[in-house]
């Protein structure tokens, strides 16, 4: 499956010349997906992937196109089956060096075809160059462990079984096999590797971290003289109970390994240097255990030997950010009331000095600014969403705090897509507070007629609802299909200031509840909601609340469905891998008194008594998050009362739906189930 740029045009010209559709589920998926990868170091050019998927195949391709930052034409680079991403641009030659297939290879200019630069037996990932060029790192797995029976045993090397001591058997959806993802480095020219050094030989502990780290966990100290890395150095039960990540300096010449952040007890992640080097910034969390504790930067200045939290006393928590080209500025990105905007901290000489004063919101918009890519002299490329259009890559202007549009992978195709309308609503809540909710109305919508409308519950608990754009949980797409969404802004997520983003531990079942039902009881004032046809949707921690008002909704709702929904808190607390999640969110295991009201009233099959709606159930078969027993359970439960309920078990997938075909069959049935109960 390859594709060019002409081929591209003319397939969005055809887009464009057809009349507007409503989205449907083939069409979200025919989309190309970017990812953007690296302002040159000229910045006058982007480099980002596309990511097109085949149905029919049932598998996707990414491959690299350029641009210029000041808008233009776009330039496919690569072609190749598989997917490629960029390690390295050369700031004198213009040479791209990217990773593809587990092996590097090099882009010149001038030069149509790319040339393979290793062949290394073990695939390569997570790749960074030297600064100098003269050295590389890389992550591979290491076997430390006999966990498979045949590694322990000789002489029975046809056996299929697992032996462990402790937790931390099972993580995501993958069951631990003995093997720990180190970071190497060698000497690396002209494409020759040199014999791997492992900077974490013998120890049983990942870096990057899983299950999502990846090449931002391992950097070069900018005199290449050292390698920064992350990891969580425990083991077993402890490593299930705790968050506590640290950021560890090898030094290449003398094997001495340093905690840059020891005593700090949360997630310390992504550490980059200032462009001077003389200054390390990270993303730190405080509380050990709690995985969506308020993130902050911090800064350690070499000059003084102190390192400074410059967002303390920032009511927010930061998603991503940036150095600036002078080191005189970090950009970062932090939700803001159902958005995600462009904050931007001005450092001063001394660091201690860095106060709320000194942070302020540079970006406004009913849009998500989702990373931040680079700068390109007055200007930061970003990428950005909304709930009608998949993420572009924009300009934004520092001086007059403009976005201007850079790509348009996907205009042609939205060209032929009808829009929703889209706006905040705000609801007084149970407690007074306001709280927004954003409505979705269908492409047409007619205020004289009514529509069923859908309560869409959001997981995390403390996932931001903001203005996203989901594959799956595709609310244009939703609403293409005849519905309103209401989906409200509940306790627990980040954009409202800490103590609004706290209020969901220990009350899963109390105030996010309440604030869902306040919700849709406001929006169900409407004359154009018919109140006769109102479902609730949602997955993970939004499945945990269908299950919740599935018993306490008072007739509210003509049907549900839930995605990997939490059911019995006791079974749950005893399968799930991340066990810090449960001890922070529940208060800890249900043998503990303290935690009665949780595994009690905030229990969703204490209230399945008064189960009587009909309910779609979907789990996916590697979910280890929230295992296989959680979706087994409420369907089996439902089928026993009486109540229609249909389970969509997809055995491959895990707390996600990555299959395009799965994906699919996925939404089919999410429209097939509400046609028939709603």
């Amino acid at each position: 499956m390859k594709y060019n740029v002409l081929m591209i045009a003319a397939a969005l010209a055809t887009a464009e010349a057809q009349a507007q559709e409503p989205l449907t589920p083939e069409m979200l998926w025919q989309l190309g997906r970017i990812s953007a990868e690296a302002v040159s170091p000229d910045g006058k050019e982007v480099i980002y992937g596309v990511t097109y998927y085949d149905l029919a195949e049932n598998k996707s391709e990414k491959n690299l196109f350029r641009i210029p930052v000041s808008g233009g034409d776009a330039q496919q680079v690569t072609t190749g089956e598989g997917g490629e991403s960029v390690v390295h641009i050369d700031g004198a030659s213009g040479a791209i060096t990217y990773l593809y297939k587990g092996q590097l290879w090099q882009l010149t200019p001038g030069n149509a075809e790319p040339k393979q630069l290793t062949d290394q037996a073990t695939p390569l990932q997570n790749v960074r160059l030297a600064p100098d060029g003269k050295h590389i790192l890389f992550t591979q797995a290491v076997p430390l462990k006999k966990v498979r029976s045949a590694d322990r045993y000789d002489d029975l090397s046809k056996s299929d079984a697992y032996v462990y001591d402790a937790l931390d058997y099972r993580h995501w959806d993958t069951w631990a096999d003995g093997t720990y993802n180190h970071v190497f480095y060698a000497t690396y020219s002209n494409g020759e590797i040199g014999m791997p050094i492992d900077i974490m030989a013998g120890e049983p502990y990942h870096t990057p971290q899983q299950p999502f780290g990846g090449r931002e966990d391992a950097i070069w100290s900018p005199d290449g003289k050292s390698i920064l890395y992350v990891s969580k150095k425990s083991v077993g039960t402890a490593y299930a109970q705790s968050t506590n990540t640290d950021i560890y300096r090898y030094e290449l010449a003398t094997a001495k390994t340093t905690n840059l952040t020891a005593g700090m007890m949360g997630y310390d992640q992504s550490p980059t240097y200032s462009p001077d080097g003389q200054r390390l910034a990270w993303l730190s969390m405080a509380e050990d255990g709690y995985e969506s504790d308020k993130n902050d930067i911090v800064v350690f200045d070499k000059r003084t030997t102190k390192r400074h939290n410059l967002t303390s006393h920032w009511d927010g928590t930061v998603n991503s950010y940036r150095w600036a080209n002078d080191g005189r500025t970090i950009w970062f990105t932090a939700a803001v009331k159902g958005t995600i905007q462009l904050f931007e901290i001005r450092l001063a000489d001394n660091l201690a000095d860095v106060g709320a004063a000194n942070i302020r919101q540079i970006s406004k918009g009913q849009h998500d600014i989702t990373g931040i890519v680079g700068q390109a002299g007055n200007h930061l490329v970003v990428s950005l969403t909304d709930m009608n259009h998949a993420a572009e890559l924009y300009r934004f202007d520092l001086a007059t705090n403009k976005l201007a549009k850079i790509t348009s992978v996907n205009d042609g195709r939205y060209a032929g897509i009808a829009k929703s309308k889209v706006e905040a609503r705000i609801t007084k809540a149970t407690d007074g507070k306001e709280l927004l909710s954003w409505i979705i109305y269908p492409p047409d919508f007619d205020p004289a007629k009514k529509y069923p409308t859908l309560l869409y519950c959001q997981g995390g608990p403390q996932g931001a609802l903001s203005q996203f754009y989901s594959y799956r949980w595709n609310f244009q797409l939703i609403a293409a299909q005849g519905y309103i969404v209401v989906a409200p802004n509940r306790r627990g997520m980040p954009g409202y200031g800490v103590e609004w983003n706290e209020q969901i531990s220990g009350d899963w079942g109390g105030q996010a509840i309440r604030d869902y039902l306040s919700a849709i009881d406001d929006m169900a004032k409407e004359p154009y909601v018919d109140t006769d046809r109102l479902g609730a949707v949602g997955a993970s921690y939004g499945g945990y609340s269908v299950f919740m008002l599935a018993g306490i909704h008072g007739n509210r709702f003509k049907t549900f469905i839930a995605h990997d929904g939490l059911f019995d808190m006791r079974s749950w607390y005893g399968t799930t891998e991340e066990l810090f999640f449960a001890n922070k969110d529940l208060g800890g295991p249900y043998w503990d008194k303290r935690n009665e009201k949780v595994y009690t009233d905030f229990n969703p099959i204490t209230h399945v008594t008064r189960w009587n709606t009909p309910i779609l159930i979907v789990q996916g078969g590697k979910d280890y998050r929230v295992g296989i027993e959680q979706g087994l359970e409420a369907f089996q439960a439902a089928q026993l009362r009486g109540i229609k309920s249909r389970l969509l078990y997809l055995p491959d997938e895990n707390h996600w739906v990555l299959s395009p075909q799965n994906a699919i069959v996925w939404q089919r049935e999410f429209f097939r189930w509400l046609e028939e109960t709603l």
